[in-house]
């Protein structure tokens, strides 16, 4: 990796990742918890830079440090966005010591055999050059499983490795999250093959499971820099109290992150809310009961 310093942070400071990537799809909703309604703007651009603005505010938020969040997970437009007046990448790992990350993925193809794989990336090349020319370290993309299905898991599994391997040649460390949806009917079962199926590859980042340190194995695998879980929908309070379950796993959470912000708050106010946060989530990523 270019960054020996950030792999060792990656890899062993305690802490957790912040998830800043909601895309067109989740942007909406992400503004609506945070106080802007659909009616508030216009068209894509509009929403594109409400979106920042938050996402900027979080980032310049005094709480917001690599003491306790090690790395950040951005949308596109936001690595190639500005923070203070610096590329958004080098603000956070030079101003706060947080690493940062690029999600890739351009959304979900319709559910098939019980997942959703990812759509074609058109451009990718291009966007992990211009990734690694900002100084951003990893990538992350997201596939979906639903169902309790082999075949479909396995392929899943097998996609996210293929382009894992594409990014891991651009010197980049992918984060691969083949996510079992909270509400599967399945979930447990779900996971199981999950985690045979990782278990062949390697490298990964999960829904919280259901099953307390049912990833374990992986953890300590040698292939693998942090087995991380995302929240997937629990509340903060939730996801919070099944993470701090779960050994050698920490947080990548978005929505549970940022629950309790909202735009028509005062700086004082936003500042001690996310502070708030960032805390309990620190506290579920690394005091394990």
């Amino acid at each position: 990796m270019a960054n020996d310093k950030m792999m060792a942070q990656i890899s062993s400071r305690d802490g957790f990742i912040a998830a800043l990537d909601q895309s067109g799809g989740s942007t909406p909703g992400a503004l609506r918890l945070y106080g802007i309604p659909d009616n508030a703007y216009s068209g894509d651009a509009e929403m594109f830079r409400l979106m920042h603005e938050m996402r900027v505010r979080i980032m310049t938020a005094p709480a917001f440090t690599g003491v306790k969040v090690i790395a950040a997970i951005l949308f596109e437009g936001t690595m190639d966005g500005q923070a203070r007046e610096m590329p958004v990448p080098a603000f956070l790992w030079e101003e706060r010591g947080v690493i940062p990350f690029v999600k890739v993925d351009k959304g979900l193809e319709a559910e098939n055999d019980g997942v959703s794989l990812m759509k074609p990336i058109p451009g990718l090349d291009d966007l992990l050059t211009r990734a690694v020319k900002l100084g951003v370290f990893g990538t992350k993309m997201r596939s979906v499983i639903n169902l309790t299905s082999r075949k479909g898991i396995a392929a899943v599994v097998a996609q996210q490795f293929d382009v894992a391997a594409q990014i891991a040649e651009h010197g980049l460390m992918p984060i691969i999250e083949p996510e079992v949806l909270i509400k599967s009917p399945g979930k447990a079962g779900a996971e199981a093959i999950l985690r045979t199926e990782l278990a062949r590859q390697l490298d990964a980042v999960l829904t919280i499971p259901d099953v307390p340190d049912f990833y374990s194995a992986l953890t300590n695998h040698k292939r693998v820099a942090r087995v991380v879980a995302l929240s997937g929908g629990y509340t903060r309070a939730d996801a919070c109290k099944r993470l701090s379950a779960n050994h050698g796993m920490i947080a990548s959470f978005s929505r549970a992150l940022t629950e309790d912000l909202r735009h028509s708050m005062g700086g004082a106010v936003f500042d001690a809310t996310l502070a708030n946060s960032i805390d309990e989530i620190y506290r579920a990523s690394t005091m394990k009961v």
